[in-house]
């Protein structure tokens, strides 16, 4: 083998360019279109061949185009704006500050499989790298001391091609780092700061690159050095690439390396958030860490890192989760059992929903949700779904109480709108929009905008979208070796003047692409209408293994190359990416989706088009269920969900071409006398007033920290200060309890029912009560080995259904009479409860565990309720 000597080179650019390193170098970029603008003006052909990268277009832009620059005084007065700008940003006091102020300062750390930053950067594949990439900029935008935590992918996700049969083809292409918005961690003295992971029989290293995003680094770790056996160089090569055990292989780099390199870095954080399960290994790493560093039993690492971690769950099917065999996780984990201070059965019994199953797989979801206290689905639907399907983890809880939050996903703003749109919002909302997106009086100042100005707006947007579609699709043509006179055929395709639909996404089957084909003949009439045409722009992949989603891509280019007036009006653009996804939200006049319901976990695209003031038409599913108005978008049936799933598509395709047919082709095509839409602009600001301050990323991102990041860190700090004395604490309070809850017993309850001034107590009967009256229980519990501290008695109530379970329950607390504890264990506890309303009402008496220190007071196993004589 040759002997290659490896050497990098950098551009030279002259002095007054030099800050064009800087400006380069922090992806602020990427969502600030002054800024991209001047890269554009540098080169306007090579930016668009070196895909948006500013990094790759300094090194390849010749020396005389960069000396001319250097002497144009316009150009150095833009650099000179952007690298202020960017400065500004950098050093201006930020809402987390303002908030929390800055001592002491926690440092989040968020782990992810993907990062949708930019497309110069492809180490994403879908929506779940879009949410991460946009939580990392509003996380800058707000100043929260946050860093991303992901791997390097040498050839990230595949780009997508498709034969002359319409079928999926993949093929990767090598990065270079080096031409990349990207910096390598290096030690002092140069030399590159890695990482070791013990993998089977041998220790697997990997270097760490930095993208800076805004004030937010991201770490992205690289498993490609020469130190590393061939097979483990590839670990980090391609996003979801390989079999199952390249699988495991790469969320051990993730969790566990990702972990060990912010330590590395003296980044030891405060607060870890695993977006969706790739990342759970972190968490047996963290506790691995607490037990070496702070001589930590098993016990105590748990319940200190469980307190400040925290888990956002994405799949709404359980058999979508990451689950690996025993086989498997002994291969990789059998020398870790024993650094954890447990035994092999407790340890895969992290993994699974019922500990004991030997015949059960390690599933990710389940290890991440057993080792964090704040957990969260990503839509309000979706948080429901969640608890169904991870209720089997407390058994002893109704399914509305399983604690599972949920924090509704949103989009980066100003990453996903045009830059004309942009322009608009600054003219009518003030230039600092941005800044006060949450703020739903500002977005009132839409009804300002003159329609016609506002439908311009819309219209520039769709004739880039559509000079930008006959291009690529040009492009496919000639990749496809199509004869020279075809081309011009694609300079023909689409009307700027016709109702455009737009349908991107992953091509899984549950996202139904190819709905529209259920019903072919009213397709073909709504797209071959002359007066009021009709067409579609369809872009996205299917996994490489996903032979169904390939299948339906097929089906949709077979139907679009029937005939040439179909053709012209439906097109399928190749590779979908965040540069087509955004020429696609911003120009398009309907985006659909329509998943079988409840499957889409969130579907932040259709947020993208809202912010556009893009008309939503979408089943009830995931952010919909939240983001529909009736003068906004449309929605797809009624929220219905069947179990007879071709009947569904067949209901559902038929109810799409009833909104089209009915409502949306002749609400679009209703022209005033001036030939505006007024009817459909209206719908179009009442979604921009609606969406933009709900569904962002910022009012996200502060969630976040609110009811998750500021608890967690505070907790942690409590629980790891003063020597650990208050974790240690609890984990033997947690021991005792658990140990002693066998004895607990309620012995005894008296029922009294207060009306007016009258007094009725129970005596076995279940008396007719009228609302405003109250109830007054008193609880005898037997304590046993627990004190009355140790415990929290709540009343749980609510409307009683046929089957004479109580439904959407209440709580009510009750506390403890002083003095009432007698020699045998047994204390009194009273409370009451107001009844607000008619119908069939019940309650039961529970008892939970209770300490100062418990993030959750739902420790499975652990929960007592009054049973029957017979229960």
């Amino acid at each position: 083998m040759q002997n290659v000597r490896i050497f990098t080179v950098k551009p030279s650019l002259p002095e007054p360019l030099k800050d064009l390193y800087a400006v380069a170098g922090n992806m602020y970029w990427s969502w600030n279109y002054e800024i991209t603008d001047l890269f554009r003006r540098a080169d306007y052909e090579l930016w668009k061949q070196c895909v948006h990268n500013p990094v790759k277009m300094l090194g390849l832009i010749s020396q005389a185009r960069l000396e001319d620059l250097a002497r144009n005084e316009g150009f150095l007065y833009q650099l000179q704006q952007a690298r202020t700008k960017l400065q500004e940003t950098l050093d201006a006091p930020s809402w987390f500050d303002k908030i929390y102020g800055q001592d002491p300062r926690p440092v989040i750390a968020y782990f992810s499989a993907e990062f949708g930053i930019h497309e110069s950067i492809p180490v994403y594949s879908g929506g779940l790298g879009m949410l991460a990439g946009d939580h990392l900029k509003s996380a800058s935008d707000l100043g929260i001391p946050l860093v991303g935590v992901g791997l390097m992918y040498q050839k990230g996700y595949f780009r997508q091609y498709l034969n002359t049969d319409g079928w999926q083809q993949e093929h990767y292409i090598d990065s270079d780092f080096h031409a990349m918005p990207l910096e390598l961690i290096r030690k002092e003295g140069g030399h590159p700061l890695t990482v070791s992971v013990q993998f089977p029989g041998r220790t697997v290293s990997a270097q760490i690159w930095k993208a800076q995003i805004g004030r937010t680094p991201l770490f992205l770790l690289d498993t490609n050095l020469s130190s590393n056996e061939h097979a483990d160089r590839v670990i980090t090569q391609a996003l979801y690439g390989g079999d199952l055990e390249m699988r495991i292989c790469q969320e051990i780099i993730l969790g566990i390396g990702g972990l060990k390199a912010l330590f590395a870095m003296n980044l030891e954080p405060t607060v870890c958030h695993m977006n969706e399960g790739h990342a759970a290994f972190m968490s047996l790493e963290r506790i691995q860490k607490l037990r070496s560093m702070r001589d930590m039993s098993f016990e105590e690492a748990f319940e200190a890192a469980k307190a400040s971690n925290v888990f956002t769950v994405h799949t709404p099917v359980a058999a979508g989760s990451d689950e690996f065999p025993v086989e498997l996780i002994d291969k990789y984990f059998g020398h870790f059992y024993g650094k954890l201070g447990i035994n092999r059965e407790n340890f895969l019994g992290l993994g699974r929903i019922r500990p004991k199953d030997n015949t059960e797989p390690f599933k990710m979801p389940v290890l991440a949700l057993r080792c964090s206290a704040y957990r969260n689905g990503v839509s309000q639907l979706h948080g429901q779904v969640s608890r169904e399907i991870w209720r089997n983890l407390w058994p002893d809880l109704p399914v509305g109480e399983v604690p599972i939050d949920a924090i509704t996903n949103g989009v980066h703003a100003k990453t996903w709108l045009s830059s004309e749109m942009n322009l608009l919002y600054e003219r009518y909302l003030g230039a600092r929009w941005n800044d006060e997106i949450v703020d739903k009086s500002i977005w009132h100042n839409l009804d300002q905008i003159p329609d016609e100005e506002f439908w311009r707006t819309h219209q520039r947007c769709k004739e880039r979208l559509i000079g930008f579609a006959r291009s690529r699709l040009k492009r496919q043509m000639q990749r496809r070796g199509s004869f020279h006179t075809e081309l011009g055929w694609a300079d023909e395709v689409l009307d700027p003047e016709a109702l455009t639909i737009g349908f991107a996404r992953r091509f899984a089957t549950y996202k139904r692409g190819n709905l529209l084909l259920r019903e072919p003949q009213r397709l073909i009439k709504l797209l071959t209408n002359t007066q009021h045409p009709v067409q579609f722009i369809f872009a996205g992949k299917a996994h490489p293994r996903d032979t169904a989603g390939k299948e339906l891509i097929r089906q949709i280019v077979h139907f679009a190359s029937q005939n040439p007036e179909i053709r012209r009006r439906l097109i399928f653009l190749e590779d979908y990416d965040m540069d087509i996804a955004r020429y696609l939200v911003q120009g398009v006049d309907v985006w659909l989706n329509n998943p079988r319901r409840p499957m889409e976990a969130s579907g932040t695209s259709g947020m993208k088009a809202a912010i556009n003031g893009v008309l939503n038409m979408s089943t009830l599913d995931g952010w919909w269920c939240e983001g529909y108005i009736p003068d906004g978008g449309w929605i797809i049936g009624a929220g219905e969900e069947y179990e007879d799933l071709s009947y569904q598509d067949q209901v559902e395709s038929q109810a799409i071409y009833n909104l089209l047919e009915q409502e949306v082709v002749p609400l679009f095509y209703a022209r005033s006398k001036d030939r505006l839409p007024r009817q459909w602009i209206r719908r179009m600001k009442n979604t921009i007033k609606w969406c933009a301050p709900r569904f962002n990323t910022s009012r996200m991102v502060a969630e976040y920290t609110r009811r998750f990041y500021k608890p967690a860190a505070v907790k942690w700090q409590e629980l790891t200060s003063d020597g650990e004395a208050r974790v240690r604490a609890l984990s033997q309070w947690k021991m005792k309890t658990k140990g002693a809850w066998e004895d607990l017993k309620i012995s005894g309850v008296q029922i009294q029912s207060v009306i007016g001034d009258q007094f009725v107590t129970w005596n076995g009967r279940q008396p007719e009560l009228e609302v405003g009256s109250t109830l007054n229980v008193t609880a005898e519990v037997k304590l046993g080995r627990l004190n009355p501290e140790d415990v929290s008695v709540q009343i749980f109530y609510g409307h009683v259904n046929s089957a004479g379970a109580i439904e959407e329950g209440h709580i009510a607390d009750m506390h403890y009479k002083e003095g009432s504890l007698t020699q045998d264990g047994i204390a009194r506890f009273d409370g009451s409860l107001d009844c607000r309303n008619s119908g069939k009402q019940g309650f039961s008496l529970r008892i939970l565990p209770h300490h100062k220190d418990l993030v959750e007071p739902y420790e499975p196993g652990m929960v007592l309720w009054e049973m029957t004589a017979n229960g």
